[in-house]
């Protein structure tokens, strides 16, 4: 479930990038670039769970839990990119 909710995630934030963000002023396509990176993860260990015998997805309630809480760490350090490094530029020294 891990890999449904990543790969669901990385394809909104992708569409939010290419549809509404333009100028790269939210940096959305480093939201989805976590998220992808995450889903291919997540796509390789089901690979070697499916070669361990295993279910290629594990559909259980501690999966789904843990799914969120990668979709919230991610969206966690991405409001640190976006404070940082984001369009009002606060921690930034002016020039």
């Amino acid at each position: 479930m891990c890999l449904m909710l990543t790969t669901l995630a990385g394809v909104i934030s992708a569409l939010l990038w290419y549809f509404k963000d333009e100028k790269n002023i939210y940096r959305l396509g480093t939201l989805a670039l976590m998220y992808f990176g995450a889903s291919l993860m997540w796509f390789v260990d089901s690979c070697f769970a499916l070669s361990k015998g295993e279910a290629f997805l594990d559909l259980t309630v501690d999966d789904v839990l843990l799914g969120f809480v990668i979709i919230t760490c991610g969206l966690l350090i991405y409001f640190i990119i976006v404070v940082f490094k984001g369009p009002k530029r606060i921690f930034q020294s002016p020039q």
